[in-house]
């Protein structure tokens, strides 16, 4: 269990997709939380936890099902303030007495409205201003029966207890879900239940650092750290903090693999050789990775053959730093949340990630995760608390197999560089014209067809390329940005003009899903 000072909230997760977004907005009103599987949650875990209220997220089964997944019956002794969503209202109300039906024409699915019923109590303080508020329902299940001490305070016209509360016991539960954007004044309940809970707002990034380096210097002592700095957001921000923590008992290792954008190699060397004064091994290894990929077209077959070069060529560099006990990871909580199915069962690989997978066993070294408790949007609040550069923190994610995966079919040096002046065009575009911060993520795809054009009073015969630029939230689900034709048309005839070897630009429109946001 982590080891966090902090006042804490217990998410008590039953399998919901949309789980992590409650953490999200928690995290927002500076509460600290954890997820946790339903299955991992015991009497032990709950009196060690501490929480000071807890959440039971919504999921895909029934309180009706064999083995349906339940909270422990102490859940309801703790004598904390207890939130049930959607699933979790319904297992809450078979727990304390109420009764739950099957669907029979009361499912709901998207936009609904709640009216309010009855009294207003503090925890809907904000809420009905309008008499009504849009929420969004996913159940095909409902309560039909609530049980003792609970009223009703909300209704909509398939959920006639969208919204009821014990408010004797401090238990209070909801059929929609007010985490997700669909529910707008959403993030109101959730502060309105915390304050009611006794939340002061004590998580900042601030004591969150100052947290970590004491955390840090605990663990490592007096021994050598090494870090796997690819150059993005999160290795950067977890270098950085350890770097404060320890000085120079940590050295990061930068394996350029011949797969970054234009300039990017120079710049990450500059950044923390010079400006941070970090010990820092260059690991230039690009023909060897280039070499590997000669002739791959497969997507999977390209990511693990950059998988497996990086973690030999990291071990080999790792190497020079001699008598290391540590390697340094920017694990983030969305990953440390994946890794445990809320049922134990297996899930559909979509595609292999990227990282140093495999080293800490394969070196005999221990890890430090300092971020291992941190959103994406904290790791940047991190950054900033920690004085990176602003164009630095709002960087676009960038893929671990780098320029390998915007480059569909067999990868060339030719196709690269192609790729590199495409997309530092289309970037310094989106630059110049405000967009970039409103956009997720934007780069070019260089496709593995070359189309017949017309430059001057010759034909051409050149590669085709996809631009691609989606807006999110956290990466799970996107849409594409809504470019103006004007935009578009302009970001072409630059690109063409300024990029030999280009004749053909094309706008990726697709969301995500049924599209991932990467190519490959």
């Amino acid at each position: 269990m982590t080891d966090i000072s902090h006042q804490k909230l217990l998410i008590i997760d039953f399998g919901s997709q949309v789980t992590q977004l409650i953490a999200r907005r928690l995290r927002e009103l500076n509460v600290y939380c954890e997820i946790h599987p339903f299955n991992r949650v015991d009497d032990a875990f709950l009196a060690d936890f501490a929480p000071l209220a807890v959440i039971l997220s919504g999921g895909p089964s029934s309180v009706f099902a064999d083995g349906a997944p339940m909270p422990p019956a102490s859940v309801f002794t703790l004598g904390v303030p207890v939130l049930g969503i959607c699933y979790g209202q319904q297992v809450m109300m078979h727990c304390l007495g109420g009764r739950v039906e099957r669907g029979h024409g009361t499912a709901e699915f998207g936009r609904a409205f709640v009216a309010p019923k009855g009294a207003r109590p503090a925890f809907l303080s904000g809420w009905f201003e309008g008499e009504r508020e849009q929420v969004w329902m996913s159940h095909g299940d409902h309560v039909s029966a609530l049980a003792p001490g609970f009223e009703v305070y909300g209704t909509s016209p398939n959920a006639p207890f969208a919204i009821t509360a014990d408010l004797e016991r401090n238990f209070y539960a909801v059929q929609f879900h007010p985490e997700v954007h669909h529910t707008p004044n959403g993030a109101r309940f959730y502060e309105n239940f915390t304050r009611l809970a006794g939340f002061t707002g004590d998580w900042t990034m601030g004591a969150y650092r100052e947290e970590a380096i004491r955390k840090i210097r605990d663990q490592v002592g007096d021994a050598k750290v090494i870090c796997g700095l690819s150059g993005g957001v999160d290795s950067s921000v977890a270098a950085v903090l350890i770097h404060e923590a320890i000085g120079d008992q940590l050295t990061c290792v930068f394996v350029d693999h011949g797969l970054l954008r234009l300039g990017e190699a120079d710049e990450v060397v500059k950044m923390f050789r010079d400006h941070y004064n970090m010990p820092l091994i260059h690991a230039d290894e690009q023909e060897l990775f280039l070499g590997a990929l000669d002739g791959q077209s497969d997507p999977e077959t390209k990511r693990k053959i950059i998988g497996g070069l990086f973690i030999d060529v990291f071990q080999k560099h790792a190497g020079e730093v001699g008598g290391a006990k540590f390697l340094a990871q920017g694990t983030l909580y969305p990953d440390v949340i994946e890794s445990v199915s809320f049922s134990g069962g297996p899930s559909v690989t979509i595609k292999s990630h990227h990282n140093v997978g495999g080293l800490p066993e394969k070196m005999g070294l221990q890890l430090v995760e300092p971020l291992r408790e941190l959103f994406k949007d904290e790791v940047r609040a991190l950054g900033r608390e920690l004085g990176l550069p602003a164009s630095f923190i709002g960087r676009h994610p960038f893929p671990g197999p780098g320029l390998a995966i915007r480059c569909p079919g067999e990868i060339t040096r030719e196709k690269l560089e192609i790729l590199r002046k495409a997309d530092a065009v289309y970037i310094d575009q989106i630059r110049k014209h405000g967009l970039y911060d409103e956009i997720w993520q934007a780069f070019v795809a260089i496709l593995p067809v070359r189309t017949v054009g017309v430059m001057g009073d010759g034909r051409t015969y050149d590669f085709a390329c996809a631009l691609r630029a989606v807006t999110s939230v956290d990466g799970m689900t996107a849409d594409y940005y809504p470019f103006s034709h004007e935009f578009l048309g302009e970001t072409a005839t630059r690109i063409i003009n300024e990029v030999q070897g280009i004749n053909r630009v094309t706008y990726d429109i697709t969301s995500k899903p049924p599209g991932t946001i990467e190519w490959e």
